[in-house]
């Protein structure tokens, strides 16, 4: 797939990119086999093990989470009223759509309890060793992964066609959790409204945005700022991944979307 090439002129020192279907990966280029860190694309496999766990009634998505009047449906749909980085709340649950690690965090910290054990045991146990990943989980889990475009095209398949949790689970995770709440997409703006399912951000209708212009409204998925992205288009049955050692800034407005509308029209 030429398309992947653009990544040659992004002038990081390390980059890859893949395309992968449900049923195996399309095409891979450049550093394929190298360990970058994922940054926050560590919520997407964060919230797949969440979802895991929902499903065996280790934890429920109403039960209360995080600062008062939050729930665990709260913290994944970063509507929690928590900060970026920070326990104090600046708003009341389910007023504002205000992205969080920490939110995130505690969602992991609340599966710990209830599983009685570390979040990455648990983590590796749920979907490291069945999706056989490479990478490790360092840190925190909103994004303290690192591993290889493998791991990361790995992940993309699941998506298009789950195996960890039921397909009706995964339905509701990339579905509009608390609907028309405004808010900041990182690094991109202000959106009315800022859609999010659960730790999956949804593409709908938002401009502008990281993914193509072709990709349908329903593609989900998560960007980091260490340079990396995964997207999920089950319109057109996609998932395109990038990592690179390449910071976020302005240079990513432009060329991620110009990648991911050439996968799309390849």
């Amino acid at each position: 797939m030429e398309a992947l090439r653009l990544i040659d002129g992004w002038d990081a020192g390390k980059a890859a990119a893949g395309v992968a279907r449900a049923d195996g990966v399309v095409a891979k280029h450049g550093a394929v086999d190298v360990e970058l860190r994922w940054a926050s694309v560590t919520k997407l496999f964060t919230g797949v093990a969440l979802l895991v766990a929902l499903e065996e009634g280790t934890v429920d998505l109403d039960e209360p989470a995080g600062p008062p009047g939050a729930t665990l449906r709260h913290l994944l749909a970063h509507a929690s009223g928590l900060p970026v980085d920070g326990s104090e709340p600046i708003a009341e649950p389910g007023r504002r759509r205000i992205y969080s690690n920490t939110g995130i965090e505690l969602a992991a910290k609340l599966l710990e309890e209830r599983a009685e054990m570390r979040f990455a045991d648990y983590f590796l146990g749920a979907v490291v060793r069945p999706l056989g990943l490479v990478g490790s989980l360092a840190g925190s889990p909103a994004h303290g992964y690192r591993g290889p475009l493998d791991d990361l095209l790995a992940l993309g398949r699941e998506l298009l066609e789950p195996t960890l949790v039921a397909a009706e689970t995964l339905a509701e995770a990339v579905t509009v959790q608390f609907p028309g709440l405004t808010g900041v997409l990182p690094g991109l703006g202000r959106m009315e409204p800022n859609d999010w399912g659960l730790t999956f951000e949804l593409r709908d209708a938002k401009s502008p945005h990281w993914t193509g212009l072709h990709n349908s409204e329903r593609t989900f998925g998560h960007f980091g700022a260490s340079g990396t992205f995964l997207w999920v288009d089950p319109v057109a049955g996609l998932a395109c991944g990038v990592l690179t050692d390449q910071p976020f800034g302005e240079w990513a407005r432009e060329a991620w979307p110009a990648l991911s509308d050439a996968v799309l029209r390849s």
